[in-house]
């Protein structure tokens, strides 16, 4: 997996604003300029636009596959039973007649490890899927699917970013101990760290989250203000500093979403930039 993959949750998505237009035209440019930049890992999921965001990730990648370690997710809702449609309906969505990462979107309020995790198993066998991976799990939930898998579970999809650290208590350690991945979203905290939302916050459904009330945009305003001067030193903006701390950990990957290509290529040349020690121990220290 590239250290920056590509996040497609607005993709399809009526809630972010951005239209028909977007989809039809930016979405599947994004994709195409991030193949070109060497991103290789794509994320989707089939609750995204209710399938519209694996439709256009499927309509951008066509004649590139090879190119693409492919991550789709299945919402934890329904009979164990149906998984192995579900993901053929994926695959179908996608154009593609093999899943890279077929992920658990959630833990199942209903049914355990076992009656999904077995089902999962079996399309990695039928070839259908080569990793299986969850996403919002607890660590002893992962390890729990782990086990009923019977088979190394790639990865776990989780929060994670200066502005949401919890994962770094027990997921990093334990993924950098058995050679598992932790696969960040939101890892600019839904923009939050970029710092354009300082004066004012979103207009769209964020404008409520915690982090861009009045209260959340003054607490984070000195970690903002450290983004910036570290930044500066290399030409770079907030938001890339933001990912280069997070990716600076090993076994731990940044999947930011893209309102345009010009943003996109700016999170992707975050991957080149060099913290030093001194430089996250004090980011460390600000979002604490």
């Amino acid at each position: 997996m590239s250290a920056i993959g590509l996040g497609t949750w607005q993709f399809g998505s009526r809630e972010w604003g951005y239209g028909p237009e977007y989809d039809r035209n930016e979405a599947t440019t994004i994709v195409r300029r991030a193949l070109e930049l060497g991103v290789n890992l794509i994320d989707t999921a089939e609750v995204y636009g209710l399938g519209r965001s694996e439709r256009i990730v499927g309509e951008a990648i066509r004649g590139r596959r090879e190119e693409v370690f492919l991550a789709t997710k299945i919402w934890p809702l329904g009979l164990p039973f149906v998984v192995g449609w579900r993901a053929r309906a994926s695959a179908r969505r996608l154009g593609v007649d093999r899943i890279d990462l077929y992920q658990q979107h959630w833990p199942s309020p209903l049914f355990p490890p076992r009656a999904t995790m077995r089902r999962m198993r079996r399309l990695v066998e039928e070839g259908l899927v080569g990793h299986v991976g969850v996403s919002n799990h607890t660590l002893r939930a992962w390890q729990a699917c782990e086990e009923a898998l019977g088979l190394p579970l790639l990865s776990n999809q989780v929060l994670f970013s200066l502005a949401h650290r919890d994962p770094e208590r027990d997921l990093v350690p334990w993924a950098q101990q058995k050679g598992r991945i932790v696969i960040a979203y939101s890892p600019l905290g839904q923009g939050a760290l970029s710092g354009k939302y300082q004066d004012s916050a979103p207009k769209n459904f964020r404008r409520v989250r915690r982090n861009f009330t009045a209260e959340g945009r003054a607490r984070l305003a000195p970690l903002i203000a450290a983004l910036r001067e570290i930044g500066r030193r290399d030409n770079a903006t907030a938001a890339q500093v933001a990912l280069a701390w997070l990716i600076r950990k090993p076994n731990v990957v940044a999947i930011p979403g893209a309102s345009s290509v010009h943003q996109l290529e700016e999170n992707v040349a975050a991957a080149d930039i060099e913290l030093s020690d001194g430089d996250a121990s004090r980011l460390d220290s600000l979002s604490a």
